[in-house]
């Protein structure tokens, strides 16, 4: 029997980039669990240090809907890494101020999340590590810097089956 699935005319750069995501989403996962953290955690430790930010742009910087950026710092409230504080600029508006414990957390949470990178980039010969990072770097600036907004949720990360 015949297939009668269309012939492929592109390589499949959506599971490319969605497997290789996939894949060093986990391993980040896994290295932060070491100490405690989540990645999501880890992200806004490290944006709120840069900056006074408000729970809703540090949401923006990390992808996070509003669920689950509550979640997320009630638990480094709870670990005493962050608080919510009055700011300085509005009145209104709460930000997100890092604790000295959480500054040192984060300080090591950026040397794993670096380590992870530096694992993934290193299993590439030097030349090739460049022109990837060249690649998705004018794809972010570029043509893909921009979701596009449809009806229809993006579908999460799928396997291969071939």
């Amino acid at each position: 029997m015949t297939s009668m699935a269309p012939g492929r005319r592109q390589p499949d750069l959506s599971f490319l980039l969605d497997r290789t995501g996939y894949v060093l989403r986990t391993r980040m996962t896994a290295a932060l669990a070491e100490i405690g953290l989540t990645p999501r955690m880890h992200c806004v430790l490290v944006h709120a240090l840069e900056e006074e930010r408000t729970q809703i742009q540090l949401a923006e910087i990390g992808d996070m809907d509003k669920t689950t950026m509550v979640v997320t710092v009630d638990a480094l409230e709870k670990a005493g890494l962050a608080e919510r504080r009055p700011s300085s600029r509005d009145r209104r508006a709460r930000i997100i101020a890092v604790t000295e414990e959480g500054a040192r957390v984060a300080a090591r949470s950026q040397e794993i999340v670096d380590g992870v990178h530096a694992a993934a980039l290193g299993s590439l010969p030097p030349d090739e590590r460049e022109m990837l990072l060249r690649a998705l770097n004018t794809l972010v600036n570029g043509h893909l810097g921009t979701p596009v907004v449809s009806g229809q949720p993006a579908r999460r990360v799928r396997q291969r089956t071939k």
